[in-house]
């Protein structure tokens, strides 16, 4: 019998764990980014898929589509005027980049901007993701709190002050100001302006994500800060992970061309997936508009499902808001809950969320808070899946107390 081969000496250094092997979602599912099942357009999507194969099929033959490498030409012309309309963005197709996701939007800007050792900015609370791959590069970050406008700019403009004292240049200020993520948040244009003119003083690119900002409720957002900057020194990623679905992998980046360029000379893939680029430009060109309200409607439907059950079953021991936006809600427990300890018995009964550690660059802060993702769990298994919830936090913790529900008072 052959002896099994030993490949962990030559694993490269920094190698994460092992991921562990996937066994099904789990009865009630609040973690990722997964959206509304029922909203997904499953018909109209078959629709865009037959008549743009019949149409165009033949042009999968090459690399590209026949539109080079920035992306389907169809499909970055719809988001030249989406962005135009939606976030006040100027640009031409030929400033936009599709990617395989804005996951691959932000490896891609790291790769361009930052190197070991290199200083960021970035929210406190924030996109678990842009935390690990800045972690994995070996980043230097610095986190910056929050308030209910977004990036709080007091503590932004001292942090800049102290790091060009000892001779530190950041590379750049990561923020999420249209529906922040975990937060919810929405930055007022005021603001917005303020952070261009503080990060043009200290020579510091605004890397922009605005992944979220097609779901708010009222349909009414600030102009984007790449829009307020006229693209100079802001770098802006967006997907269609939460409008459409995520599956279909499919993200952009909006850049100036000198900048874009060189993230263009960086992302050698061959292209993202051609087939999603297609049924997407299909898609998009006649529902996208009548889609998103729809899909935001149901979502703000689930967010104050969620609100409700939390009421009801922790009464006051849980801290939240209405975020305007979004599929996630940022929670605050008492102080000697650990959301880590809890998200590991939790599961255990079936229940996934994910605890505030991973979303913030203040762990101690974080302790107590988690973000549980309501888009994808239905009415009833969000009411029961926060019932088991609390059951298992009142076991592990002793809150909610029994007193403390609405049933028992």
């Amino acid at each position: 019998m052959t002896a099994p081969f030993d490949f962990a000496p030559l694993l490269a250094p920094g190698t994460p764990a092992p991921a562990v092997k996937w066994n099904g979602f789990p009865r009630y599912n609040f973690i990722g980014g997964h959206n509304d099942a029922r909203h997904v357009p499953v018909d109209a999507l078959i629709e865009a898929a037959t008549t743009v194969l019949k149409r165009e099929g033949a042009t999968l033959a090459t690399y590209g589509l026949n539109s080079g490498p920035l992306g389907y030409r169809p499909l970055r012309e719809f988001l030249a005027g989406k962005l135009k309309g939606h976030a006040g963005i100027a640009c031409s197709p030929d400033e936009i980049l599709i990617t395989s996701g804005s996951m691959q939007g932000l490896e891609l800007v790291n790769s361009l901007l930052v190197a070991k050792g290199d200083t960021v900015l970035i929210e406190q609370e924030t996109y678990g993701g842009a935390l690990t791959k800045l972690a994995r590069i070996g980043v230097n970050v610095v986190g910056i709190p929050l308030d209910a406008e977004g990036l709080r700019l007091d503590v932004l403009r001292q942090k800049l002050g102290e790091l060009r004292h000892k001779g530190i240049k950041p590379k750049y200020i990561y923020t999420i100001p249209t529906v922040q993520n975990p937060t919810g948040a929405i930055m007022g244009e005021a603001r917005r302006k303020d952070l261009i003119e503080l990060a043009a003083d200290h020579g510091v690119m605004i890397f922009e994500d605005e992944c979220y900002s097609d779901l708010v409720w009222n349909g009414k957002r600030p102009k984007s800060l790449y829009a307020l900057a006229n693209g100079e020194g802001v770098i802006h990623v967006g997907s269609f992970s939460k409008s459409i679905a995520p599956a279909l992998r499919v993200g952009y980046i909006v850049a100036k061309w000198e900048v874009l360029s060189r993230i263009l000379a960086l992302k050698q893939d061959a292209g993202s997936g051609a087939l999603e680029q297609m049924v997407l430009a299909e898609f998009c060109t006649r529902h996208f508009a009548d889609h998103v309200p729809r899909l935001s409607k149901a979502l703000h439907a689930k967010l104050q499902v969620l609100r409700e059950a939390l009421a009801e079953q922790f009464g006051t021991v849980a801290e939240f808001g209405d975020p305007p936006g979004g599929i996630y809600l940022w929670i605050k427990l008492p102080d000697n809950v650990d959301t880590v300890r809890l998200a590991q018995a939790a599961l255990a009964a079936g229940v996934s969320l994910n605890p505030g550690a991973e979303w913030s660059t203040d762990k101690n802060y974080a302790k107590c808070r988690l973000r549980l993702c309501f888009a994808n769990p239905e009415a009833e298994t969000i009411r029961k899946g926060v019932e088991v919830l609390a059951e298992v936090c009142r076991r592990e913790f002793g809150v909610p107390l029994r007193s403390a529900n609405v049933d028992n008072r």
